[in-house]
């Protein structure tokens, strides 16, 4: 049997009367009766922002992989800097207009080589600017530093500058260059103008890419078909978000945004929270109308869904504040719909 409530009628009072007794909310004693207790609730504005854990990985001390293969790729390339003059130099031997010729492609392929070189390095240099962008305003978030946050917008809108589709936004976050805000508001502002677009449209590509998997892997006969067709879609996505966000990765960067795109997939456990998605979603009622093949092209959807809105997180130069997440229910509502759709 529950113990019956004594319920007390609407009363007024003074908040400097002796019978008004204001209590810290982790107080547990019982004050006396006749007294009417008050619990201050927590200030909105005092609770602490929550903070994306880091998307980078630590940085480690000192790798003798890194040296090892430094050394190797330094010796492959005297090795074929010695054969390349060598053969230059039997070309000049057996007659002058082929050493010529030799010495040409030598030089147009030091060329090129040197700037496949710059773009890579480039590419990594971007990539490395958005990941400290990321990292700089989950501390503004936390530490409302006014000054690094308005350094942080500056940089920002010189990334965004090369987007001829954040013009508006641009010029309307420029617009309160002069107002006097907070650190982080002005961070959740910066994520409203220049986000907002670019989140709408990165979550097209991600529903197009799983859509695109979802069909293919439907009617592919043979599984080596999936698994090249998922493995080069899941590329071409996250260059896409990559590019979308200001990045220019290149073969280098792609390898780089592949380890932490797996990174930030196994950390935050994408994988299980997928398979029970679909477990809940193909349980009721849809298992029945789908065949296996379909059900199969679902479930690879679903997956490249998750690995695209992991991308999201790693590729976006600013953590999820004043924005909504994208949510894997909404993409799987998205291309459920349109396999019942088709069925």
């Amino acid at each position: 049997m529950s113990e019956r409530s004594h319920h007390r009628r609407p009363a007024t009072f003074k908040l400097d009367d002796p019978a008004v007794i204001v209590m810290d909310p982790d107080d547990a004693s019982r004050p006396s009766r006749g007294t009417v207790h008050i619990t201050p609730e927590a200030d909105p504005a005092l609770l602490p922002v929550p903070v994306e854990a880091p998307i980078v990985p630590v940085q480690r001390g000192f790798r003798w992989g890194a040296v090892f293969w430094t050394a190797i790729g330094g010796l492959t390339l005297l090795g074929l800097g010695l054969g390349v003059t060598q053969l230059i130099e039997d070309l000049f031997a057996r007659s002058e207009g082929l050493g010529f010729l030799g010495l040409a492609f030598a030089i147009a392929a030091t060329l090129a080589f040197a700037v496949v070189v710059a773009r890579e390095a480039f590419g990594l240099a971007r990539l490395a600017t958005i990941e400290k962008l990321h990292l700089r305003a989950a501390a503004v978030l936390v530490s409302d530093d006014r000054a690094e946050s308005r350094a942080i917008v500056n940089d920002l809108l010189g990334i965004a500058h090369q987007n001829p589709h954040l013009a508006r936004a641009r010029a309307a976050l420029q617009g309160h260059a002069g107002d006097i805000i907070d650190g982080a508001d002005l961070i959740r502002l910066a994520e409203r103008e220049l986000m907002t677009p670019l989140d709408q449209e990165a979550r097209r590509l991600v529903s197009s890419a799983a859509q695109r998997v979802s069909i293919v892997t439907a009617v592919s006969p043979r599984a080596l078909i999936d698994v090249l067709f998922v493995f080069a879609a899941s590329l071409r996505l996250i260059r896409q978000l990559a590019r979308l966000y200001g990045g220019r990765p290149g073969a280098l960067g792609m390898i780089k945004l592949m380890r932490h795109v797996i990174a930030h997939v196994a950390i935050t456990g994408g994988m299980a929270a997928s398979d029970s998605l679909v477990q809940q979603v193909l349980g009721h009622g849809i298992a029945a109308k789908l065949s296996q093949r379909l059900g199969e092209g679902v479930l690879n959807g679903l997956l490249t869904a998750r690995l695209g809105l992991a991308a999201i997180d790693v590729t976006r130069p600013l953590p999820f504040t004043a924005l909504p997440r994208p949510a894997l229910g909404d993409l799987a509502k998205d291309l459920l719909r349109k396999r019942e759709g088709e069925g």
